[in-house]
């Protein structure tokens, strides 16, 4: 199989879809690997370690684009549409749910697009854990940074000194980004909450999180309680496929302190705060009544090197599958893959971006038949 690996071209997208060592793994295995040049500079790769491992180098992105499969970090920007067709597999984070003019290209060329956010193993999303555990593990340390008064906020040190008391932070959602953003801030110092509907959930986090750690059931009080307490906010919820709630409304938010920092992890489902849109690397953070938002859609990102490797290691043995076997074989004999399909022969596959937007769904397995 001809595998692909285009330069991403996301504004600040560091990160690459594979690294030389995953070329390496696939050429010995008898399948070709093209690069475009560049392509993993960013994050530490140059096109010499790629062309040592058998990749091909190219200079042009139709080329790249031209393969069976490809693989990239990032969904799709709009310059990219022109290189979609119906025998392409494209193996990428997609989160199609906000992002309707990318799935009806996506539909009306019959690409088959697997997310890697939804390729799911034991009741686990292998691929998304490290990308989250990364979020997770930054957003404490973002919001402590625009915490500063010379990035806007209210000057609060988030581990506070022996006689003057730290800041106060609040997360919303118990999952892989929560639990870590939790963590960290604690480490920091911080005094933390962490909110989370799931009742076997939060046991959980009470028995593996420190004790410093305050963990609740997240209700519309509790959260609006915690809002306007908090000096940093992480927004730290997610329904696989679908758009994040909308915890934090407008009207909660002219409640909180002024300077108070909102860091929106779930940007990449719509994001939990009525408020947020997405932001870039270049341009991170904007103000609403007086609140911070960092609402970065990629933020691993920063991270380049750390998260390619992470990512890449998931990503690794589905690859190699799919370029074994074809994606038509895969599908069929990896659940694992199969449950990443968004989109199939034209059809929306995934549940919660058929209902995001109100689209017709369509079980693979259906059209597998």
């Amino acid at each position: 199989m001809k595998v692909g690996v285009p330069k991403e071209v996301r504004i600040n997208e560091f990160r690459v879809g594979l690294t030389p060592e995953g070329a390496k793994a696939l050429v010995q295995a008898g399948h070709s690997v093209f690069v475009e040049r560049g392509a993993g500079a960013n994050a530490g790769f140059p096109d010499a370690e790629y062309a040592k491992a058998g990749a091909r180098i190219s200079h042009s992105a139709s080329v790249v684009w031209g393969c069976d499969l490809v693989l990239k970090v990032k969904e799709p920007e709009p310059s990219e549409y022109c290189f979609f067709r119906k025998d392409l597999t494209l193996f990428t984070f997609l989160h199609l749910a906000p992002h309707s003019k990318l799935t009806q290209a996506l539909l009306k060329k019959q690409v088959t697009a697997i997310a890697y956010e939804m390729v799911e193993r034991n009741y686990r999303r292998p691929i998304l854990e490290p990308m989250s555990q990364i979020a997770g593990r930054m957003a404490p340390l973002v919001g402590a940074f625009y915490q500063s008064k010379p990035h806007g906020g209210r000057g609060v040190l988030i581990m506070g000194l022996p006689n003057v008391r730290p800041a106060s932070v609040a997360v919303l959602g118990g999952g892989t980004v929560g639990e870590n953003a939790a963590r960290i801030a604690s480490s920091m110092g911080g005094q933390v909450t962490i909110l989370e509907k799931r009742v076997e959930r939060l046991a959980y986090l009470k028995e593996i999180l420190p004790e410093s750690v305050t963990a609740l059931v997240s209700t519309p009080e509790s959260i609006e309680q915690a809002l306007c307490g908090a000096d940093i906010v992480i927004g730290a919820v997610l329904i696989p496929g679908a758009l994040a709630p909308k915890l934090i409304r407008r009207s909660v938010l002219k409640k909180m302190k002024p300077g108070s920092v909102i860091v929106d992890v779930a940007i990449d489902q719509g994001g939990v705060c009525e408020t947020s849109h997405p932001t870039t690397h270049l341009q991170p953070v904007f103000t609403v009544s007086g609140v911070l938002h960092y609402c970065v859609a990629n933020m691993p990102a920063a991270y380049a090197h750390t998260a390619t490797l992470a990512l890449v290691h998931s990503t690794l043995p589905y690859i190699q599958q799919l370029a074994d076997l074809g994606t038509a074989r895969a599908l069929s004999q990896s659940p694992e893959i199969a449950a990443g399909v968004n989109c199939y022969q034209g059809q929306i596959t995934c549940q919660g971006v058929a209902t995001s937007q109100q689209r017709k769904y369509v079980p693979l397995h259906e059209i597998l038949k």
